[in-house]
């Protein structure tokens, strides 16, 4: 919620273009928390898309069977610095709650992995009924934050894939004895693995190891998967100003 010439502004996640000068209507979950809040024609609002567009209007119409803006002008936010999180598919509650979070802390990429510990979790967040739950937490995360971009969501792989896919990045795995994730800035494009509860096995810090990343720790106490996750994404952000 943002303040525009005095009064309060809503922000909606719509699907793109945004255009200057359309009239767009909000998605039908938008739309019912517009009526919800008994919002009325003319009330300032400001559209999201997750891909960097806001654009600020008022509300044109707000009816029974469909609410629409009127888009005045368009503006394009620059990107964050690429922030992956290598998540452990875990409690499905849990990783929801970082789910939000991490759209919040502006991360842009959202990488489950299935560690060897994963397999006792039940119930684990897994699959593509969950991960449209966690874009959904997301996106209001970022309605409510008023977030230019949405993380992008990846499929859960297990440990060598996900390093894989993050080439190009340098990697920083979460470890009580390594060296203050502070002391590694600054930072550019940055990957986090996050172990899962009980912490990663021998053979997943070796291959974390062999592929080069660093080891980083947060503080002497051991903290939740998610709990982590945040102060890691926070740490990273503040350094980056």
């Amino acid at each position: 919620m943002e303040r525009r010439g005095g009064s309060s502004v809503a922000n909606f996640f719509v699907q793109g273009p945004l255009a200057a000068g359309a009239v767009v209507p909000l998605p039908e979950a938008a739309a019912q928390h517009a009526r919800v809040r008994r919002l009325a024609a003319g009330h300032d609002v400001r559209l999201i898309d997750g891909a960097g567009g806001v654009a600020l209007g008022t509300l044109a119409a707000v009816e029974r069977r469909e609410v629409t803006v009127a888009i005045a002008e368009v503006q394009s936010v620059a990107p964050p610095a690429p922030l992956t999180l290598l998540v452990p598919v875990a409690d499905r509650e849990r990783m929801l709650w970082l789910a939000e979070k991490a759209a919040e802390l502006a991360v842009t990429g959202w990488r489950p992995v299935i560690y060897a510990r994963s397999r006792s979790v039940s119930p684990r967040g897994e699959g593509a009924g969950f991960a449209a739950k966690v874009r959904a937490r997301m996106v209001a995360a970022l309605e409510q934050s008023g977030g230019a971009w949405l993380p992008g969501i990846h499929e859960e792989r297990f440990l060598d894939d996900a390093i894989g896919a993050c080439r190009g990045a340098v990697g920083v795995m979460l470890d009580p004895g390594g060296a203050p994730l502070p002391s590694l800035a600054p930072f550019g494009a940055l990957a986090v693995a996050i172990g899962p509860e009980g912490g990663f096995e021998a053979a997943e810090r070796e291959a974390l190891d062999a592929a080069g990343w660093r080891r980083a720790a947060l503080g002497r106490a051991t903290l939740r998967f998610e709990t982590a996750g945040v102060a890691a994404a926070a740490i990273v952000r503040a350094a980056q100003g």
